[in-house]
């Protein structure tokens, strides 16, 4: 889209869930409760990359979880069915509802529960577009002669309970004998095998996959890849890239390097020693993840490594691969976890100002859609902005208060005692709050309360008077902090400026009113609340941050009256937010009001020039309006202004020197 284009994302800081929740929750639950649980996949499939052609047979090994008389999982609509047998090898009639990508299996003599059968799918289809996906316009699955990817969430076999059904998988995948594939598991390859009938078919070879602990097997990739190897420190790691991106290989391989380690110290050993870091291509999701693979998207492979997608993706192996939500309900034990490892791992590579940036982040995700109880949130429509980031963000917030509250070494503690206690385990919200009030020492109810079972954050304020002792001892500050919460509890930082030395004070924050005092040798000058952001609070920028937030939502949704109206209540709190003016001018580009966009763009620039980037991308689509109505001269002026910020914020300073040598030329029947 033309309100985020794929070269700024990286820029926009925004969080991770918009894109990579989308390979993390099931699009859609055909029931509330889970009536089976497949126990075993056996897949024998073949890509026919040319023809972008998948055929396969699946055995699915499942258990009845109470009696059934009919069996649903779910497939991409992509696929047809030919035949469905039972364990008996007998014909089963099956139902195709291809509004929630379903295939429903009537029992003639019925299941009974913690009955075990087998049945046998073949299928086949075209896996070429995002049209059938269980995601509407979303491709989570592509055969073609460079790349071919099937995720998981594709539903390119017969799912269950995506995200929360455990299994075991061996999965067999044919392909041209030019590809590589890569999978789950144990790994064994085939010998060529020449095929015969048409003169074009390409010899090929078979991948065999096996993983024997339940979890989330079920992603395959294959191409051409340039690979790089490391060892070091007992991690069999492997880099799949491209062959344009090969001169990065080292670099990424040495930085998932660093991050899988920093996380086997965070929460001690991984499912497996080996990680295979995987590019994919750009016309699917930004990452991800499945048992000993960590995808990201060709754009995130850029000479300045993307190492918060890479740290991200990588924690799922703790947190969605070991560790997995038992419900809907529990799903922020998963992403949320994910997150605050990624932010974690920021902390450990760009120290307290790089944590400080992810919290702002995670802030701004975290109260976006706060009208909803993080643990209410299955009444929610997972793929809607509101589940994403309650579940992303606020459950990393959720981490990152409990952190203050518990210390760093009760908290690392009680990560790593979760981490092993549930390894390969479905868990559930209340298992992780016991394990926290062990390592805390009492009940945490009033936390747990406050940031699970309601919504909103204060928005603190003080009021306090500064009182002069005798005999030089110096200054007594007594004060209150206010907020609007009637139920919060939460200890924060107090942190007192004065002409001498800094002083610091924890207060425990209880209802509207808390009273302090604080005694100083040097005259007060300043008292700020919780200056280094331990506590989710809002504030104006926050306020400010979170309107553009649900603007581009709603922009990526096509309703861009109420991205209109979300972009001004930014402005109504900053009216010289250069962010804001940015996002409104790119509404009406959109719309081909190019005078307005122009507009716009100008108050951008003279806004307050946060973030850096408005200014230099301001510049180029002032140039590229100039263009498009014939106003060459003033298009160049407007591209060199923007070479001269000599900000190359994703690859800023490529774009307008393209422009300066061929005039812009919108695309007929594109946004631009």
């Amino acid at each position: 889209m033309v309100l985020v284009p794929r070269r700024m994302r990286r820029a926009l800081k925004l969080p991770l869930i918009l894109l990579v929740f989308l390979i993390t929750s099931p699009s859609v639950w055909a029931a509330e409760k889970n009536r089976l649980r497949v126990d075993d996949y056996q897949i024998d499939a073949e890509l026919s990359p040319h023809g972008h052609k998948l055929t396969a047979r699946a055995k699915v090994k499942f258990t009845a979880l109470e009696d059934l008389s009919i069996a649903t999982f779910e497939l991409n609509n992509g696929l047809r069915l030919t035949k469905v047998l039972d364990a008996n090898n007998k014909p089963l009639n099956a139902e195709r509802v291809t509004q929630d990508s379903t295939v429903r299996i009537p029992l003639p003599n019925g299941l009974s529960k913690d009955t075990t059968t087998t049945f046998t799918f073949d299928y086949e289809g075209v896996l070429e577009s995002g049209d059938e996906s269980p995601v509407q316009g979303l491709k989570l699955a592509n055969i073609g002669d460079d790349t071919s990817y099937l995720l998981y969430a594709a539903r390119w076999f017969p799912v269950n309970a995506f995200g929360v059904n455990r299994f075991t998988s061996t999965i067999s995948i044919t392909v041209p004998t030019h590809m590589v594939a890569i999978g789950s598991g144990r790994a064994t390859v085939g010998a060529p095998v020449a095929k015969r009938g048409s003169a074009s078919a390409l010899p090929s070879k078979t991948y065999t996959f096996t993983w024997d602990k339940p979890s989330f097997p079920g992603t395959i990739i294959a191409g051409q890849f340039q690979e790089f190897k490391s060892d070091e420190a007992g991690v069999d790691l492997h880099v799949f890239f491209k062959p344009v991106h090969q001169a990065l290989g080292a670099e990424y391989a040495s930085t998932a390097l660093k991050e899988f380690t920093y996380f086997i110290t965070l929460y001690g050993p991984a499912p497996s020693a080996k990680l295979n870091v995987v590019e994919i291509p750009d016309d699917t999701v930004p990452a991800a993840w499945a048992p000993e693979i960590a995808a990201i998207a060709s754009r995130a492979v850029t000479p300045k490594t993307n190492y918060r997608l890479l740290a991200n993706t990588i924690a799922h192996q703790w947190w969605g691969v070991s560790v997995s939500p038992a419900s809907k309900e529990d799903w922020w034990l998963d992403d949320g976890f994910a997150r605050y490892s990624e932010a974690r791992y920021v902390e450990s590579a760009a120290g307290q100002n790089g944590l400080e940036e992810a919290v702002k982040d995670m802030s701004v995700g975290a109260l976006a859609y706060d009208t909803v109880p993080l643990s209410s949130v299955g009444k929610l429509d997972v793929f809607s902005p509101e589940f994403q980031s309650l579940v992303t963000d606020k459950g990393a917030m959720i981490l990152h208060m409990l952190r203050w509250v518990l210390g760093d070494q009760k908290f690392d503690q009680a990560m790593r005692t979760f981490a092993s206690q549930y390894a390969g385990k479905p868990v559930t919200m209340d298992q992780f709050r016991d394990i926290a009030e062990k390592s805390y020492g009492d009940k945490l109810t009033w936390f747990f309360s406050q940031w699970l079972d309601s919504t909103g954050a204060p928005e603190f304020k003080t009021k306090y008077t500064v009182y002069r002792m005798g005999n030089n001892k110096g200054f007594r500050v007594v004060g209150e902090i206010s907020q609007d919460l009637d139920l919060f509890r939460m200890p924060v930082d107090l942190k007192i400026d004065t002409d001498g030395k800094t002083e610091e004070k924890r207060v425990e924050v209880v209802g509207t009113n808390s009273p302090f005092t604080v005694e100083t040798f040097g005259r007060p000058r300043r008292i700020v609340v919780d200056p280094e952001d331990r506590v989710l609070k809002n504030s104006t920028d926050v306020k400010l941050r979170s309107s553009i937030m649900r603007g581009q939502a709603m922009v990526q949704q096509g309703d861009l009256a109420g991205a209109l109206s979300e972009f001004n209540k930014a402005l109504e709190v900053n009216k010289n937010s250069s962010l804001a003016h940015y996002r409104i001018a790119e509404v009406f580009f959109l719309q081909k009001n190019y005078q307005a966009a122009a507009n716009a763009y100008r108050e951008s620039l003279n806004g307050d020039g946060d973030p850096r980037w408005t200014e230099v991308w301001s510049h180029i689509q002032l140039g590229k309006i100039f263009d498009i109505t014939g106003q060459r001269e003033r298009a160049t002026n407007e591209y060199r202004q923007a070479i001269q910020t000599n900000d190359n914020t994703q690859g800023a300073m490529e774009e307008a020197r393209k422009y300066l040598q061929k005039p812009f030329e919108r695309e007929k029947g594109t946004s631009g």
